[in-house]
């Protein structure tokens, strides 16, 4: 009986201990977020939070075992072999963490920024130890082992401050190109959200069957890329038609002699 009541009050102080151990832990973390120099990135941040986070919590574990009064040794050497054969199946994991070290010290991308993976676009929402999470532009959750991002091209489409805007628009080997140019830089010039330097571009990309294919760029601040380009390209419309300016399209021409069976 009394094995028991001792026992039970071991019990009893471990759990406490390990609350309050967590509730440390969460507390020194806030901590050293708050403390960490401001010229760490977020992602870097996260990084150093969490591993200080996991190392504190694993001690406090531990501590709480032996409170309890497990044999950690018993433990220590169970947990060895079962290491072991983690280990044998976990290669995978390991690639990721170690991966995900690289991404961190390289920096390639940071929390907050847009990037495109393969077919993937979104914002990264968190860089973790095995893997990395992106937000889509159609607000779904997408996970990247950080692996696959280590032996991918990765595009970060946030990292400089401004973007160029590519259009590209076919036109009809009837029209002045000096014109169309005129035109172009006129709706360009209204637009406020459109950077005055760099200068925009006219480039002629080619002759085709049918048309004289040119491409248009403009520069805007990277925050103003999507809508700018859709207002952008409503106004040319709208200048296009107002000018008698019309999209070409496929024409055949079939002669027929008369008088043939």
């Amino acid at each position: 009986m009394n094995n028991f009541v001792e026992n039970y009050k071991l019990y009893i102080e471990g759990i406490v201990f390990l609350i309050m151990g967590f509730t440390a832990v969460s507390a020194i973390v806030k901590i050293v977020s708050r403390i960490l120099p401001k010229k760490f990135s977020d992602t870097r941040k996260l990084i150093i939070t969490k591993i200080i986070k996991y190392t504190l919590n694993l001690f406090v574990i531990f501590v709480a075992l032996n409170i309890m009064g497990v044999n950690l040794k018993v433990l220590l050497g169970a947990a060895g072999i079962l290491s072991v054969a983690i280990g044998f199946a976990s290669q995978t994991s390991a690639s990721n963490l170690i991966s995900g070290l690289f991404i961190w010290s390289e920096r390639p991308f940071k929390v907050g920024d847009s990037i495109i993976v393969g077919d993937t676009t979104g914002d990264v929402l968190s860089v973790d130890l095995l893997s990395t999470k992106l937000r889509t532009f159609d607000n779904l959750m997408i996970r990247i082992p950080n692996e696959t991002l280590m032996k991918s091209q990765i595009t970060n489409i946030s990292y400089f401050d401004i973007r160029r805007v590519d259009l590209k628009i076919p036109l009809s080997f009837s029209e002045d190109l000096k014109r169309v140019e005129k035109l172009l830089n006129d709706v360009v010039d209204k637009n406020l959200l459109c950077l005055d330097e760099p200068k925009p571009l006219f480039i002629v990309q080619g002759f085709f069957d049918f048309s004289i294919n040119i491409q248009f760029s403009f520069w805007v601040r990277k925050e103003n890329y999507l809508k700018t380009k859709n207002k952008i390209q409503i106004d040319i419309l709208n200048k296009f038609r107002e000018e008698g300016i019309n999209h070409p399209y496929p024409k055949r021409i079939i002669q027929t002699e008369e008088g043939r069976a």
